[in-house]
């Protein structure tokens, strides 16, 4: 039996690799990794740790290790779990045999690099418009934004943005809802977002959708129906709720530290 590690923090880039070692039924081994800067150099599983950069230069979560193998980034390591462990192709095509098929999931996965670049003003080049008095910065929320938000709302200070700007506040809020609405036309004619079934596509775009419309003051089922139904599926399957609390981490005390290390930042 193949030894799997899972170095990972409960964000939106981190659940969708739990999530689907979930729903594959693999058993795998979990270490909790710290994003705080205030950790570094401190902490020996912080993701800046020279231990830990030499599995993932790039010095971010989620990272996987198979039997000695490191795959960093969370597109990568889906397909690369899928072309271990899902032999009869579930929630993956073959590419040989389904070209199309496999093309549409690939598709997909690389849309949602789009999602948070436009959910996270940090990654905008209006960042310099927003307030300085906004408690968290927007970065950090990116870190927060797949915490269960059904459970409990967040903060105010981490759903702020900039009140300084209209316009640089209206220009992140339209591309989200642009990319919701490419969402929404897909999901209004498909079920699922690739080949006819739940696939590594779902559940990698579901980490970035879940918790931007809290954050965000939108109202899916008002405005999206099809994405909300869609959201609802999955959230259903018990191997996204088992995925979505690992690691489990205290998330109030998550939000505290994180609320902290970016006000010594500023």
């Amino acid at each position: 039996m193949s030894q799997v590690t899972l170095y990972s923090f409960p964000t939106a880039n981190g659940v969708p690799v739990s999530i689907f070692l979930e729903e594959l039924g693999t058993p795998y081994t979990t270490v909790t990794m710290s994003i705080m800067d205030k950790d570094i150099g401190k902490v020996h599983n912080q993701v800046k740790s020279p231990w830990f950069l030499e599995k993932n230069p790039n010095g971010r979560i989620p990272t996987v290790t198979v039997d000695g193998f490191n795959v960093f980034e969370t597109s990568a390591i889906l397909l690369y779990l899928a072309a271990e462990f899902d032999k009869e192709h579930k929630f993956s095509f073959h590419p040989i045999e389904n070209p199309k098929e496999y093309s549409e999931v690939l598709q997909w996965l690389f849309f949602t690099v789009w999602i948070p670049l436009a959910v996270q003003p940090a990654c905008h080049p209006f960042k310099k418009y927003l307030n300085s008095t906004v408690a968290l910065d927007p970065c950090k929320v990116k870190q927060l934004i797949s915490f269960d938000s059904h459970r409990r709302k967040l903060p105010v200070a981490l759903t702020s943005t900039s009140t300084s700007s209209p316009y640089a506040q209206n220009r992140y809020l339209s591309e989200v809802k642009r990319l919701y609405s490419v969402l929404e036309s897909r999901l209004s004619q498909h079920k699922w977002l690739a080949g006819g079934k739940y696939t590594v596509a779902d559940i990698k775009t579901h980490g970035w959708v879940r918790g931007a419309p809290k954050m965000l003051d939108i109202d899916l089922a008002a405005e999206y129906p099809s994405l909300k139904d869609w959201l609802d599926r999955i959230e259903a399957r018990p191997a996204v709720q088992k995925g979505l609390n690992v690691p489990a981490v205290d998330i109030e005390k998550a939000i505290a530290e994180l609320t902290a290390d970016a006000d010594k930042s500023k």
